[in-house]
């Protein structure tokens, strides 16, 4: 439990850290790298940590006791070896949680990709020779019923179309195809998938969950800049977003996409048509508070019951890497 805990926190300061150096970022720099670089520190650091920069419950309130006496405060529970140890109880029912959740997320996943598999495959089906493949304003696509626009598949991306998106007049439906096929050319679905896997190895992950979503987002807003960079007009592209979104609201979301997650649209409209610029001072301000949130990660050791304990009880999960395999140390 301490080990769930101590990742949480460090992904959550790590997401705080890289929130606040993206926001100085000039508005079409591309954003994804920030994401890219924090989201490999917040999987490889608790683990280094775990068994080179711990330090025992038992040191720290005995450092602390000093201070409860001075100042006359009550001993804080969360520094109680013998809360932790009790709580330690426990994990058995917390590690089945862990593989049921993690059983589901998998499955979550196998059934959302048969469903777009089978939903391609429908729309091919009911075009006959032409298989539902078209290429339309130089990019080639999959014409679908409802599902779209989106760009799907591992190991080929494939844009899929929705039939009333053909119908757009000729600039909007450029815009939506140049999204789709940006998102190709940069093979953001591959990306997003990849940096989705963490998410199955630790789904109690709560910061790494954010730091994923602002990766989407991050994804969404770097392809806007490039197809406003390259068509003009963004106003026009903020109008075609909301279009979009009333007439995609009965069919399935996915990602990347014109759309990108849910709730993201109203950041994007504000990043592209409002956005706030940096005072001096807040210049100045906000990678210095970025500088201090990652101290306090790099500082703050890894937590133990006792440095003695490296293994786990009997049953416990074997098949994650090695620092969430001793996430509930005795």
């Amino acid at each position: 439990m301490l080990c769930i805990l101590y990742v949480n926190a460090v992904g959550m300061l790590l997401g705080i850290a890289a929130l606040l150096f993206e926001r100085t970022l000039p508005a079409t720099f591309p954003r994804r790298w920030v994401w890219l670089a924090i989201i490999p520190v917040a999987i490889v650091l608790p683990g280094y940590y775990r068994f080179h920069h711990m330090v025992s419950v038992l040191e720290v309130q005995q450092a602390v006791q000093p201070l409860d006496h001075a100042f006359g405060m009550a001993s804080l529970t969360a520094l109680d070896p013998a809360w932790w140890a009790q709580i330690a109880s426990y994990d058995t029912t917390i590690n089945r949680v862990w593989i049921i959740l993690s059983a589901l997320l998998v499955l979550w996943g196998l059934a959302s990709a048969l469903r777009v598999t089978w939903l391609v495959h429908l729309a091919r089906r009911d075009r006959g020779d032409a298989g539902g493949s078209a290429t339309v304003d130089g990019v080639p696509v999959v014409v679908t019923d409802s599902i779209g626009p989106a760009t799907v598949g591992l190991f080929r991306s494939r844009v899929l179309v929705p039939q009333w998106v053909l119908a757009l007049p000729g600039v909007q439906r450029q815009y939506v195809l140049r999204h789709e096929d940006e998102h190709r050319r940069a093979h953001d679905a591959r990306l997003l998938f990849v940096a989705s896997l963490p998410l199955i190895l630790m789904p109690w992950n709560l910061g790494m969950w954010w730091l994923v979503r602002r990766l989407c987002l991050a994804v969404e807003m770097d392809c806007d800049n490039r197809v406003v960079s390259r068509l003009g007009d963004a106003p026009a592209y903020g109008a075609l977003l909301l279009r979009v979104a009333e007439a995609s609201s009965r069919g399935p979301r996915l990602q990347p996409a014109f759309l990108g997650g849910m709730g993201s649209l109203e950041r994007r409209l504000t990043a592209l048509l409002a956005p706030t610029p940096l005072r001096h001072v807040q210049r100045l301000l906000l990678p210095a508070l970025a500088l201090g949130f990652l101290a306090i990660v790099v500082l703050t050791p890894h937590p133990v019951l006792n440095h003695g304990t490296h293994g786990m009880k009997s049953g416990t999960m074997t098949t994650v890497p090695s620092y969430t395999s001793r996430a509930l140390p005795r």
